[in-house]
C-alpha cells in the first residue's frame, strides 16, 4: 500500500521565521507568512469532495507481511482477476502502491521478457520488500519507482495498463494522484481499479476501505477517464475498467 501518513510537513519542506533583528514584525507580516505556510504545505485531504467519501488511513511497510498472507489467493482471486483484464506478452504496465510486489511479480510473469511492469509505492522500505521478492523469483523486468503522495511518478504516456488493487480508497491526493497516472497512460491505455465491495456488509473489511462502483465511477471519471466494464467474478472486490477520456477541464492525451 501507499501513502503513508505523516504529521509532519507534506512537501518535505522547512517553513521557518525571519530573524527579528531588535524589530517587532508587524501583525500584517505574521499573517502573510502563516497564510505562506499553508499554501506551501499540501494539506491531507480527510474527505473526498466530490463524494463525501472518507479517505482511509493507509497500511505502513510494518504490516507488510498482510500482503503475502497464504491465504490471500482464496481470498481474492488475484490470479482471476489478472486473468480478466487482458495482459498480454510485451506490454508494459504498471502497478501503483505495489507494496512487496505480490500483483507486480505476477502481472511481469504475464508480459514476459519482452514486457516491462513498473512497481510503484511511496514506502522505500516497501519497495526493498519488493526487489527482495523479485530477486527470489528471479524476475528481472520489474523496474521500481519511488512516487509522491501526489505524482506516481511513471514514465509519460508509455503504459497500456495501469492497475490499482486496494489502494485509491487510501490515496491522500486523489485527484492529482488520477491526473499523473492519466499522463502515463498511452491513449488506448487502460486504468484497472480493485476496491473491495462496499455494497456488501458481508465483506470482512473495515468501511474506509471500501469502495461502491458508483463511488468510484464518479471520483475517476472526474479526472478524464470513461468507466467500462465492471467485473464482478472475484470473491471481495470489484474490478473496475476504465479508458482515456477527455473530460471536462481535461486536456486531450494528458
Amino acid at each position: 500500500m501507499i501513502n503513508p501518513q505523516s504529521s509532519e510537513n507534506h512537501s518535505g519542506r522547512q517553513i521557518g521565521w525571519p530573524p527579528f533583528r531588535r524589530k517587532i514584525v508587524p501583525l500584517a507580516v505574521l499573517l502573510a507568512l502563516v497564510t505562506a505556510s499553508l499554501v506551501l504545505a499540501p494539506a491531507f485531504q480527510s474527505t473526498h469532495p466530490l463524494t463525501g467519501r472518507r479517505i482511509a488511513n493507509v497500511m505502513g511497510y510494518t504490516g507488510a507481511d498482510w500482503l503475502e498472507r497464504p491465504e490471500r489467493e482464496s481470498e481474492e482471486n488475484v490470479e482471476g482477476a489478472l486473468n480478466g483484464i487482458g495482459l498480454k506478452p510485451g506490454m508494459t504496465v504498471a502497478e501503483v502502491g505495489a507494496g512487496t510486489g505480490y500483483v507486480a511479480l505476477r502481472m511481469a510473469k504475464r508480459v514476459g521478457p519482452s514486457g516491462k511492469v513498473y512497481a510503484n509505492d511511496l514506502q522505500p522500505q516497501m519497495l526493498d520488500l519488493l526487489r527482495d521478492n523479485a530477486a527470489k523469483a528471479e524476475v528481472v523486468n520489474v523496474v521500481t519507482v519511488l512516487g509522491s503522495e501526489t505524482d506516481p511518478r511513471l514514465p509519460a504516456a508509455q503504459m497500456d495498463l495501469i492497475i490499482l488493487v486496494d489502494v485509491y480508497h487510501e490515496f491522500s491526493q486523489p485527484q492529482k494522484m488520477l491526473q499523473g497516472i492519466r499522463r502515463a497512460l498511452k491513449p488506448d491505455g487502460h486504468l484497472v481499479q480493485l476496491e473491495y465491495r462496499k455494497e456488501d456488509p458481508a465483506v470482512p473489511i473495515r468501511e474506509d476501505h471500501k469502495m461502491s462502483v458508483a463511488e468510484a465511477k464518479t471520483e475517476v471519471e472526474a479526472e478524464g477517464f470513461r468507466l467500462g466494464p465492471v467485473i464482478e467474478t472475484l470473491p471481495r472486490q470489484h474490478i473496475l475498467i476504465y479508458t482515456k477520456a477527455v473530460a471536462a477541464g481535461a486536456v486531450a492525451g494528458k
